[in-house]
């Protein structure tokens, strides 16, 4: 099955990391958040990715032929710059890195990538956000449904410390609780390939009109996810994930 990641954008409210760099590849833990994901997917055996490049796609494609090159034993052939490269410490993975455009929305790299994707089953996530998402428990509910779309919905984590008041008084404060009501998509998605069909072309926004015909046709479902999620559109946001990796505690480290 192919996992679709779009790493197109821009990242503008990480414009710190991301003036060089697409924002798939800000690091955590030394590794780029890109990494994570696929890390991720790869350790429930789904290990055929295709990626949207955009923005500074360059980057991801010269990263991952070095990544290949860097963590594995190499034979170079002086005479001819023959390179074979041997045993290592690289994953198994086969990724499709596809020009979908600069400019182009999200739902129009999606449609980009359907020639990749083919006449089948595929799952789809943004390349900047992480969760522990049960990846075979999401799948066999979209099974189950015979529905075209199946989203995973996930209560965000609160920007601001919750207060509950008596009166003044605070008798209870909790920095960071999950939102005590409310579902917003997380990503994850896993979709057939008739969804194709409601993107019209590169102007086309995947949250908008695609996700809201399908809402309108019944053909699309939400898989509950209470857990772990984070996505990484700020420099708070990635300093909270790197605080999680160092300390050992990423609930999405499963390697």
């Amino acid at each position: 099955m192919k996992i679709a990641i779009l790493a197109g954008g821009v990242g503008s409210r990480l414009s710190e990391e991301t003036e060089l760099k697409p924002k798939p590849m800000v690091e955590i833990g030394n590794r780029p958040i890109l990494w994570h994901i696929m890390m991720y997917y790869a350790c429930y055996g789904f290990k055929d990715f295709v990626i949207a490049l955009g923005y500074k796609g360059e980057y991801i494609k010269r990263w991952m032929k070095e990544y290949s090159a860097l963590n594995s034993n190499m034979t170079v052939k002086m005479g001819t710059g023959e390179v074979e490269l041997s045993g290592g410490n690289v994953p198994d993975w086969t990724v499709d890195l596809v020009d979908t455009g600069a400019a182009t929305l999200t739902g129009g790299r999606i449609k980009r990538l359907s020639p990749w994707v083919g006449n089948r089953t595929f799952m789809l996530t943004w390349g900047d956000g992480i969760a522990d998402v049960d990846l075979n428990a999401l799948l066999s509910f979209h099974r189950s449904h015979g529905k075209l779309a199946t989203l995973t919905a996930v209560r965000p984590p609160a920007r601001f410390g919750h207060l509950k008041l008596e009166g003044s008084r605070v008798s209870e404060f909790s920095e960071k609780p999950q939102t005590a009501e409310g579902w917003i998509n997380g990503a994850f998605f896993v979709l057939e390939p008739e969804v194709f069909q409601y993107i019209d072309g590169d102007e086309t926004q995947w949250e908008k009109e695609p996700l809201e015909a399908l809402a309108r046709e019944g053909q699309l479902m939400a898989f509950h996810h209470a857990s772990f999620w984070q996505c990484m559109d700020t420099l708070r946001d990635k300093r909270l994930l790197e605080k999680l990796w160092e300390t050992d505690q990423a609930p999405w480290k499963i390697w």
